[in-house]
């Protein structure tokens, strides 16, 4: 039989879900942080709120994987929607009639972020079933352009209606945002594993151990994941340079910098529009990976050495290859990973990603204080390039069995 479309009714639901969620995260973002440093006028405490969200990331995923791979991922997907419903409600109401107190939008940002690790490890988990199969790459399009497009929307919208409306009120309509997406996700009909299942204390231990185990024993996938932390890790130090240079040379403007990070946006943008519709072949991931990686690394190293022009083409370059590179990277590697690992091998990832995004941050603005900005930024960039080479050329027959992974069509 011919194999199914993509669009296909559960993946349609899951789509419109996820931007609505994209849309309410988003809406939130910015006004809260533009909030605080209007409160406080102090830039430190508005970082403050910035690593409450990021705290749970360092430690929960390991210890949550289990549980989220043991129980129905609809259940928890619906679940923790209504549950942070309920949160922006609560938040919404009591900010409509009290003054602001920095602890609370703290503990408020700190339970979100806790609630989006058991969210984002449930979802990374069931996302790719409801993806038919065959349609990989297309579906993974599809969901890393939502984010790059609602940004581009909800960054001037956000702070329009911060400017005009009580934050109170954009907290009940997120909730309301939220509420709509579980209506959505509630039509979606799930497929269950065999592993899910009532989770016993030994067994939470042995499949707390069994993540750990599968990365020792698959190189590939250790191999890439330790890659993009330091990519990632390495690409946010740059970004701390990068935003001092622009603050500190006459020739440049924060409202420059405001563009750049469009141009690379709207790169994101137009890479997962390619990737929907030109489709990698898979013997080829492999190879057309390493190509993306190499010139993603060195075009991070010369950044701040090109003319402002070059420097958006830089970006947007930047943004359209590290689509296609992202989505291929995830059609592949959650095709290879088993379904009941998915969550605790995810979580792993997450937690890597955050350490090296915060290290790589550290280093570059301990550098920055030593150093000329645009040798930090060459620096970083070619130990990525460095580490491109260790982990993805190198080790390439256990790289390229992770990225010519595929799963069975249904049907």
């Amino acid at each position: 039989m011919k194999k199914r479309g993509l669009w296909t009714k559960n993946f349609s639901l899951i789509t419109i879900s996820t931007i609505l969620s994209a849309i309410g995260g988003e809406a939130m973002n910015l006004p809260i942080s533009l909030l605080v440093f209007e409160e406080t006028k102090s830039t430190f405490m508005a970082a403050l709120i910035m690593i409450c969200g990021m705290l749970p990331d360092i430690i929960l995923p390991i210890f949550l994987a289990p549980i989220i791979d043991k129980g129905t991922k609809k259940k928890w997907i619906v679940g923790l929607d209504v549950l942070m419903a309920v949160v922006y409600l609560i938040m919404g109401i009591y900010t409509l009639k009290h003054k602001f107190i920095f602890a609370l939008y703290a503990i408020f940002t700190l339970l979100i972020g806790t609630i989006s690790v058991f969210y984002r490890l449930a979802y990374d988990s069931w996302y790719p079933d409801l993806i038919p199969a065959g349609h990989e790459q297309k579906g993974y399009a599809v969901s890393g352009g939502i984010y790059p497009t609602v940004t581009i929307i909800m960054a001037p919208l956000s702070t329009y209606l911060y400017e005009r409306m009580n934050l109170g009120y954009i907290f009940i309509l997120v909730a309301f945002i939220g509420l709509a997406s579980v209506i959505l996700e509630s039509m979606i009909t799930e497929t269950k594993h065999e592993a899910e299942g009532t989770l016993t204390w030994d067994m939470y231990k042995q499949d707390f151990l069994e993540g750990f185990s599968f990365l020792k024993k698959e190189k590939g996938i250790r191999n890439i994941y330790t890659y993009m932390s330091i990519t990632n890790g390495a690409s946010h130090g740059i970004g701390v340079v990068t935003q001092a240079f622009y603050q500190t040379q006459a020739w440049l403007t924060v409202t420059m910098l405001g563009f750049l990070k469009s141009s690379e946006t709207m790169g994101r943008i137009i890479g997962g529009f390619v990737q929907y519709n030109k489709e990698i072949p898979v013997k080829k991931r492999y190879d057309f990976t390493k190509l993306v990686y190499s010139i993603y690394d060195l075009l991070d190293s010369f950044l701040l050495f090109m003319p402002y022009p070059a420097m958006l083409i830089n970006r947007f370059l930047c943004g359209v290859l590290g689509s296609q590179s992202a989505t291929i990277r995830s059609a592949a590697v959650q095709s290879y990973l088993p379904p009941e690992m998915r969550a605790r091998v995810n979580a792993l990832f997450h937690v890597i990603f955050a350490i090296g995004g915060i290290l790589f941050q550290l280093l570059a603005g301990l550098l920055g204080l030593f150093i000329p900005y645009r040798l930090v930024a060459l620096f970083l960039g070619l130990v990525t390039f460095l580490s491109m080479i260790l982990f993805i050329w190198l080790p390439k027959e256990v790289n390229r069995k992770v990225y010519e992974a595929t799963r069975e069509v249904i049907k």
